[in-house]
């Protein structure tokens, strides 16, 4: 059975999570406990030396970074698809996915970081309204960047625009991403994958840890290459 090593509070596991589900692929869970250390042990980093989750292994082929995992959970298990077959929906789909990895998952430090009257706080809540007004714009009137099937683009974009809404940015602002968020906040898997308040709390305290010890530029890049 494949093999799923990830942390619930990582946002990149979290895609392949939702995936995994969505798609009803079985697959035994391995929790790996990123605030004691465990993705810097010997056993781990024999999985990944780059020491960071998610990872599957799958009939002996191990699989890293989220996004090139997506690709293989589709290719493989062709149930409950999550990529459209029409050249433009696809298109929508891709370029949601990419736009919400590229641009919007490294706002999350600001939103964490910054002061209120921040100037870095405030130029990052405009770019996030740009994001989101193009996200908008692409997913027009359908109820997914699919269509009106789920689609990969709204497992990655979806899982970074919720997260933006539970760090204090105010997704109300832009009514048909509200409504969206809403929709996939209905499904069964997202309700059982997204974090509480707690959890939440966790996850800021996490990467405030991480910005103390590495730097925030150094990882800011880090989430723009994940």
């Amino acid at each position: 059975m494949l093999q799923f090593y990830y942390n619930p509070l990582s946002p990149l596991s979290r895609r392949v999570w939702i995936a995994l589900l969505e798609k009803e692929i079985p697959f035994t869970p391995i929790i790996v406990n990123l605030k004691e250390g465990e993705q810097f042990k010997r056993d781990f980093l024999a999985i990944n030396p780059f020491h960071h989750v998610p990872v599957i292994i799958d009939d002996g082929l191990r699989v890293l970074e989220s996004l090139a995992i997506l690709d293989y959970l589709e290719c493989k298990y062709p149930q409950n698809p999550l990529l459209p077959k029409d050249p433009a929906q696809l298109a929508k789909v891709k370029m949601a996915q990419m736009v919400a990895n590229s641009e919007l998952s490294a706002l999350v430090i600001p939103l964490i970081s910054e002061t209120e009257d921040s100037p870095q706080l405030k130029k990052a809540k405009r770019k996030i309204i740009r994001i989101l007004d193009f996200l908008a714009t692409l997913l027009a009137d359908d109820a997914y960047f699919g269509r009106e099937s789920l689609s990969l683009g709204d497992i990655v974009a979806g899982n970074a625009v919720i997260l933006v809404g539970k760090l204090g940015f105010d997704l109300s602002q832009i009514e048909r991403i509200q409504r969206w968020c809403d929709r996939l906040m209905e499904r069964q898997v997202w309700q059982q994958t997204q974090p509480n308040n707690e959890q939440v709390g966790m996850f800021k305290q996490t990467v405030q840890e991480l910005i103390e010890l590495r730097g925030k530029n150094q990882i800011i890049t880090k989430i723009e290459q994940s």
